[in-house]
């Protein structure tokens, strides 16, 4: 009988963004990015400065321990480690003529010590990093300037690592922008003022800047394997109920908008609609049709923590607050300490819809369980005791095993925070995804010591199988 396991060249890892875990914010050239000022996370309030409250400042200081983190991540197995390029280290205002060499250097430096492990870099190129000065002189994407300093750093860090990076995504779930405009997308309007007109301009710059840097990374390395990256949430219908059916899909069209350009390379006929219902009006560049058309992504991958229900009348169920873009809570659903709906069936629908409509490879690289870790003692000094992060990642793992088995063609899976890091949607870091404990706690204090959780040498065992110790039963 055959042992069941992943495909030979499944790419295992973990994921993790830069703001969130570098630190060293102002260090080495680096200038201010977004994220400096957003010290309660994407959905707080907006500084004028950086505040000593804003742990991201120093996140876990992955800058100065890199060769420590990596050590731990190749201990585990490793095939593929997912990081983002802060573009404020390369070009520290944005829109520079030259970009910052110690930036530069960095990075080499940390692509050096994977290869040493021969662990895969996968580069988010713009991971909720648009440089602060982006955004106050420009107001982030609402400007179409900001494709043409998108293009100058892509281009630089595409000529720069070449040889050492093959695996590219150009933006971190693109379609959050709707959601959260200035983290997404350095827009500095306030989203109450904000107009559909000016949002869905802005998308369609950060959408033709990604077909843009899709040309210039092929052109540099025809090798070069370019992603999307959205964030994938199903919805369900509430009910049996035509319109409920309806309200479900319309919110799916919200994020598959995005997915379809990258894909199909050109707006889908469903969002015509919406436009011309908006009085929304895209502004179209020369050449902006033919760039979306002609280059097209490699692959499609996506984050994927929840699923939401949805219904014609949403205002006579109970609200899920918890999830990231709300919806209906889901009554035959069970929820995380942040009120997170798990549900790793979805995880298996989202696989198979994606590659039904697309029928090109698909990569999980964000999927993960936030939680309050509690530092013990154990024989081989302190751990996490996470049986429940395992539960999660177990369920959700064998559905990804299911998709395949479905016939859908998935190239890896990135956990997200795969040691512990700073949060982007709330910014502390008692919200623990990893299998390292990292000692920072929400105040700020802790010694940044890292140790192995239980979910460590779980996750080891996986990797080491290529899955097999998911499939035992």
């Amino acid at each position: 009988m055959t042992t069941k396991q992943f495909p030979k060249n499944f790419l295992w890892g973990g994921a993790t963004a830069a703001n969130q875990l570098e630190g060293a914010y102002n260090v080495d050239g680096k200038g201010l990015s977004v994220q400096d000022v957003t010290p309660k996370g994407g959905f707080g309030p907006i500084a004028e400065v950086p505040t000593e409250d804003n742990l991201k400042l120093v996140g876990i200081d992955f800058y100065n321990r890199y060769k420590e983190d990596i050590k731990l991540l190749a201990e585990m197995g490793y095939k593929v480690f997912r990081l983002s390029i802060a573009w404020s280290r390369i070009f520290p205002k944005g829109d520079e003529e030259e970009p910052n060499e110690a930036g530069l250097q960095f990075y080499d430096d940390v692509f050096d010590e994977l290869a040493k492990y021969n662990i895969e870099p996968l580069v988010t190129l713009s991971h909720y990093e648009t440089p602060l000065h982006l955004a106050r002189e420009y107001n982030g994407w609402a400007n179409r300037k900001l494709i043409e300093f998108y293009e100058r750093y892509t281009r630089t860090v595409f000529e720069r690592y070449k040889n050492k990076v093959k695996y590219w995504l150009t933006f971190n779930e693109v379609n959050s922008v709707l959601h959260l405009p200035f983290m997404s997308g350095g827009i500095k309007t306030d989203p109450k003022e904000l107009s559909k007109q000016d949002l869905y301009q802005a998308v369609h710059h950060e959408l033709v800047a990604s077909a843009l840097a899709t040309k210039v990374g092929h052109e540099i390395n025809p090798d070069f394997k370019i992603g999307c990256m959205v964030l994938a949430m199903p919805a369900y219908a509430m009910t049996s109920n035509p319109l409920d059916v309806l309200a479900a899909r319309q919110f799916e069209n919200q994020n598959y908008l995005f997915s379809d350009i990258h894909v199909r390379g050109k707006y889908p006929n469903y969002i015509k609609r919406f436009f011309k219902e908006n009085n929304i009006e895209i502004q179209f560049a020369p050449g902006d049709k033919e760039l979306l058309a002609e280059h097209t992504v490699d692959f499609v991958s996506f984050s994927y923590y929840m699923s939401v229900a949805q219904a014609h009348n949403p205002e006579e169920y109970l609200s899920g607050k918890g999830n990231i873009l709300g919806g209906i809570t889901n009554p035959y659903l069970e929820a995380s300490e942040w009120g997170w709906q798990i549900d790793p069936v979805g995880l298996r629908l989202v696989l198979n819809d994606f590659y039904d409509r697309y029928q090109i490879p698909l990569f999980i690289v964000e999927n993960g369980l936030g939680a309050k870790d509690v530092l013990v003692d154990g024989p081989d000094g302190p751990t996490v005791e996470d049986d429940y992060r395992i539960d999660y990642l177990q369920k959700h793992l064998e559905q990804v095993y299911e998709a395949i088995e479905d016939g859908v063609e998935v190239m890896g899976y990135t956990s997200w925070g795969c040691i512990d890091l700073v949060s982007a949607s709330t910014a502390e870091l008692s919200k623990r995804y990893g299998y390292i404990y990292v000692d920072r706690n929400d105040d700020g204090r802790g010694t940044l010591n890292r140790y192995r959780k239980k979910s460590f040498y779980w996750y080891k065992e996986v990797i080491e199988s290529n899955g097999a110790s998911l499939l035992k039963k």
